[in-house]
């Protein structure tokens, strides 16, 4: 602000002495005439700068206190403003309450609208079965009359509900022995078809049994013959056994004959087994091979006997 102040005065000033020099330029005055102006301008200045520093204090201080009013109208209005908002906002917020409400009221009157239209139509229908139901009961009055007629002449009924308590548990019983007949028909089937399975099931046993059983039989005749044939070969062998047996015990006594007769021993400590037939034999070939060397070396002896007597004579 004093830098403003001191723009204005110097403006002031200048404005006043450009004019003090257009006059010392158009009246040639005294030094003194000039000095008194001079001084009488400076005077004239002061004075305006005083009214105009009074008039700058004035307009500053109507600006400062504008400038509070200003402050306390914003204060005002931020108040204003904030209170406005949540006014806005509160109004805001019993709008959609209202309009919430409204729809929740419009829905509820829909459904009982709704509700209405399907009562008039539930009370037409109803209209027209008590009309079906009117028609029904004028077609069966007469067995109505009917039953009365029969309750005059009958004895055991007091009334028509007990006559017709009667005949319901008469169909009641009749229903339930035919579906007890039908529970029984079923059963019988079912049992009837498991019989049969059971039958087929047997049977499907039985021809495997029997392909078994037939199976078994020709194995067991494929036994038989190879049976037979093994005890004719057995009975074979068993012969040929006995004849080997023989000859082989006319082979061991002939042996042990042709031992003995060697001057061969059998049993003690010194002699050969009785059994022990190879040994024998043995025996007989060492005893056959000595006598075959004496023999040898008895004709090699005499062959050279009757050559020195041939020499000699």
């Amino acid at each position: 602000m004093s830098v403003e102040l001191e723009k204005v005065i110097r403006t002031i000033f200048e404005e006043h002495l450009s004019e003090s020099v257009s006059v010392q330029e158009e009246d040639v005055c005294s030094g003194v005439t000039r000095l008194l102006n001079k001084r009488r301008q400076i005077k004239d200045v002061d004075n305006e700068m005083k009214i105009q520093r009074q008039e700058f204090e004035i307009k500053r201080e109507s600006l400062r206190q504008r400038r509070e009013q200003m402050k306390i109208k914003e204060e005002n209005l931020k108040d204003s403003l904030l209170k406005f908002d949540k006014f806005l906002k509160e109004n805001d917020a019993k709008r959609a309450r209202g309009v919430k409400k409204a729809g929740s009221e419009r829905a509820v009157l829909r459904e009982r609208e709704r509700e209405l239209e399907q009562l008039h139509t539930h009370i037409a229908a109803l209209q027209v079965k008590k009309e079906k139901l009117q028609v029904r009961v004028e077609r069966f009055r007469v067995y109505s009359d009917f039953l009365h007629t029969v309750l005059k002449t009958a004895t055991k009924f007091e009334d028509v509900g007990q006559l017709v308590a009667r005949f319901e548990t008469l169909m009641s019983t009749r229903e339930q022995l035919l579906r007890r007949q039908s529970e029984m028909e079923r059963q019988r089937e079912n049992d009837s078809l498991e019989l049969r399975r059971y039958i087929s099931e047997q049977n499907s046993i039985l021809l495997q049994y029997n392909n078994t059983l037939s199976q078994l039989q020709t194995e067991l005749d494929n036994v038989l013959s190879h049976t037979l044939a093994q005890e004719s070969s057995w009975n074979h062998i068993q012969a040929a056994a006995v004849k080997e047996t023989h000859l082989l015990s006319q082979i061991k006594v002939v042996t042990r004959n042709l031992y003995h007769m060697t001057g061969g021993v059998t049993g003690g400590d010194q002699g050969v087994n009785v059994d022990d037939t190879v040994e024998q034999l043995e025996q007989i070939r060492l005893f056959i091979e000595d006598r075959a060397e004496i023999f040898t070396y008895l004709r090699s002896d005499r062959s050279s006997s009757s050559s020195r007597l041939s020499d000699r004579e």
